[in-house]
């Protein structure tokens, strides 16, 4: 591609960009949104994928660096779509937006556990010792 390409505004580039994700890119996005959630590790994560935003076509590239140790642990399929998803420029901004809706929706599940457990306690009510120490309600 050559330089002038790169840097003007020109409409095929410009579609290449809009083009969405396969059912199948968007599925592997969500399980690694999931799992960064599920570790309590969305803050920490966001940051990371923030200010490595500018390199991902570098990152992209360190990928297939590590491919032969990753291999071992994650299928090839599935690493190697994450990898060519990761030189698309926009695909970093998804996964961001993917995690950030994970994470909503937890913190949001979270709360009304939170909450239902409270008002469990409070129907419930207290009970002083002798009723602990008798087995009576």
């Amino acid at each position: 591609m050559p330089f002038r390409q790169i840097f003007s505004s020109h409409p095929k580039i410009a579609k290449e960009e809009e083009k969405g994700l396969t059912p199948a890119q968007q599925e592997i996005l969500d399980r690694i949104a999931k799992k960064v959630v599920l570790w309590k590790m969305s803050t920490p994560a966001i940051l990371f994928l923030e200010s490595v935003k500018p390199l991902n076509y570098i990152g992209s590239q360190m990928l297939v660096f590590f491919e032969p140790f990753v291999q071992t642990i994650f299928s090839w399929k599935d690493y190697d779509e994450f990898r060519k998803m990761m030189e698309e420029r926009g695909n970093m901004e998804k996964l961001l937006q993917t995690i950030e809706k994970f994470d909503v929706e937890a913190l949001a599940k979270e709360k009304e556990d939170k909450k239902r457990r409270k008002e469990e306690r409070k129907t419930k009510g207290r009970r002083n010792l002798w009723q602990v120490i008798t087995g009576k309600e």
